[in-house]
C-alpha cells in the first residue's frame, strides 16, 4: 500500500538555488508544491546565507562532480523515478550540461517525464550569472525541455530577437518552439505595455496553436523569488487543470497574490532593507492553495 501511495504522488526532482535566510529558488519552489500534494526532491545548485541583493553573501556552489554524485547514488537506490524535473538558477556551464545528461538517463527509464525549465540568467538588461550559460541554453537544453518559462530578458538572449510589442513576443515563442521540442513557451513577465501600467505575460501553447495573454498589474516594487514562485505555479496548475487560459490565469494569480501581499507588508516603511522585502511566502499559504482571481487571462 505504500509503494502505490508512493506512485500515485507525483514526484518532482527540482534543481534550483537554495538560501538559509529568505525566499528565492527551492525556498520558493518547494512549500506551494507541497501544499497541493506534490513530494519533491530538492537538488541545491548553490546554498548561499542569503539572495545577492544583500551586501553580504557567504556560501558554497555544486560543482558538476557534486551533481553527478548525488544522482548517481539516487539511480543505484532505484529512486530516480520522476515525472517531473524543474530547474531555476544554475551559475555554471559545465552544470547544466550535467543536468541535460541527467534528463537524458531519466527519459530512459520514463520517456513521459515532464522537463519545465525556468532559463534563469538575469532580468532589467542584465546578466546575473555568465553569458556562456545562454549559448548552453541554446544548444543543449532548449532541444529538451517540455516547457520554457523565460522572463522578457531571457527570452531575447535566446533567440536574439527584441521584444517591443506583442507582436515580437509571440515572434520568440514561435522560434523556441521551432528551435526545441517544447510544446508551451510562457514568457513570464515583459514590458510591451506602453502605458506602463501593467506587466504582460504572454502563453503559447501546444506549439503555438493556442495563445493566451495576461495583463498584470505593476507594483510599485522590485522582488526577488518572483519568477521561482511563476514555475512552481505553472508547475501546479499545469498537473491540475487542462485549458490553457485557465491554467495561465491561475499561475498569475498565484504569484500576484504573492506579490501583493508582500508589498503590503512594507509599503509603509520608507526604505525597506532587503529583508522587509523577502516574499511572504509562508504568509500566503491561502493564496497558494486557492488563489484569488484578481488578474483575467484571455485567449486570443
Amino acid at each position: 500500500r505504500i509503494q502505490i501511495l508512493f506512485e500515485m504522488t507525483p514526484r518532482i526532482l527540482s534543481i534550483q538555488s537554495h538560501v538559509v535566510c529568505g525566499y528565492v529558488g527551492n525556498k520558493c519552489s518547494v512549500f506551494p508544491l507541497h501544499l497541493h500534494g506534490f513530494q519533491v526532491d530538492a537538488i541545491n545548485s548553490v546554498q548561499f546565507s542569503n539572495h545577492t541583493q544583500y551586501k553580504h553573501v557567504k556560501g558554497q556552489v555544486l560543482q558538476c562532480h557534486d551533481l553527478n554524485s548525488i544522482y548517481d547514488a539516487l539511480k543505484a537506490n532505484n529512486v530516480n523515478r520522476y515525472d517531473y524535473i524543474t530547474t531555476g538558477y544554475v551559475g555554471d556551464a559545465s552544470f547544466l550540461k550535467a543536468i541535460a545528461s541527467i534528463i537524458s538517463d531519466l527519459r530512459k527509464s520514463n520517456p513521459n517525464i515532464r522537463y519545465i525549465c525556468d532559463p534563469v540568467m538575469g532580468d532589467n538588461g542584465r546578466f546575473y550569472v555568465p553569458e556562456e550559460l545562454a549559448e548552453v541554453y541554446r544548444t543543449d537544453i532548449i532541444p529538451i525541455a517540455d516547457v520554457l518559462l523565460p522572463n522578457q530578458f531571457e527570452a531575447e538572449q535566446l533567440t536574439g530577437i527584441k521584444i517591443e510589442s506583442e507582436g515580437d513576443g509571440w515572434k520568440v515563442c514561435e522560434k523556441l518552439h521551432e528551435t526545441g521540442k517544447a510544446s508551451t513557451v510562457i514568457i513570464s513577465s515583459s514590458s510591451i505595455d506602453h502605458s506602463n501600467k501593467s506587466i504582460v505575460s504572454l502563453g503559447s501553447f501546444e506549439r503555438g496553436k493556442i495563445k493566451v495573454k495576461a495583463a498584470i498589474p505593476i507594483i510599485p516594487s522590485n522582488f526577488t523569488g518572483s519568477g521561482d514562485v511563476f514555475a512552481a505555479a505553472y508547475l501546479i496548475w499545469s498537473h491540475k487543470l487542462t485549458d490553457p487560459t485557465e491554467v495561465l490565469s491561475r499561475t498569475v494569480n498565484t504569484t500576484y497574490a504573492v506579490l501583493s501581499k508582500t508589498y503590503d507588508s512594507f509599503k509603509h516603511i520608507p526604505e525597506p532593507s532587503c529583508f522587509e522585502r523577502e516574499l511572504k511566502l509562508i504568509q500566503s499559504k491561502d493564496e497558494l492553495e486557492n488563489p484569488p482571481k484578481t488578474i483575467e487571462a484571455v485567449a486570443l
